[in-house]
């Protein structure tokens, strides 16, 4: 066996570990923006306990998406209208599991739905 034929089986060898060992890893679970959000700047203040407290603040979607908008606004966050869904969605499925309210702002990435053309008077 010459010296390059030697640093190609190596070099085989090394590369069907790597591949070995990424196919035997566990796929990391994808977060969602939600997710990432909360983790990232509420977490911190806002443990799971916060949410099951007798006296939490978010009693239904409505009032969930409110105080998400308010402790963002409280903390500067800046987030955008989508930032704060995001995280109440992600709130909702992980602790509250309140029914979703869907009007025109969070239509829970459905189309807004057609209106009807007011009929022309012939007058």
């Amino acid at each position: 066996m010459n010296l390059h034929s030697k640093f190609s089986h190596a070099g085989a060898v090394i590369a069907g570990a790597f591949l070995g060992a990424s196919l035997l890893a566990p796929a990391a679970q994808a977060q969602s923006r939600g997710e990432l959000l909360y983790a990232t700047h509420c977490i911190a203040c806002h443990t799971t306990e916060m949410h099951w407290r007798d006296k939490k603040m978010a009693t239904d979607w409505v009032s969930l998406t409110f105080q998400v908008r308010r402790w963002q606004e409280a903390s500067g966050l800046g987030w955008s209208e989508s930032d704060i869904q995001d995280v109440a969605r992600y709130l909702n499925e992980t602790i509250y599991r309140y029914p979703p309210m869907v009007d025109s702002v969070t239509r829970l990435g459905a189309p807004p739905p057609a209106r009807a053309a007011a009929p022309v008077s012939s007058r």
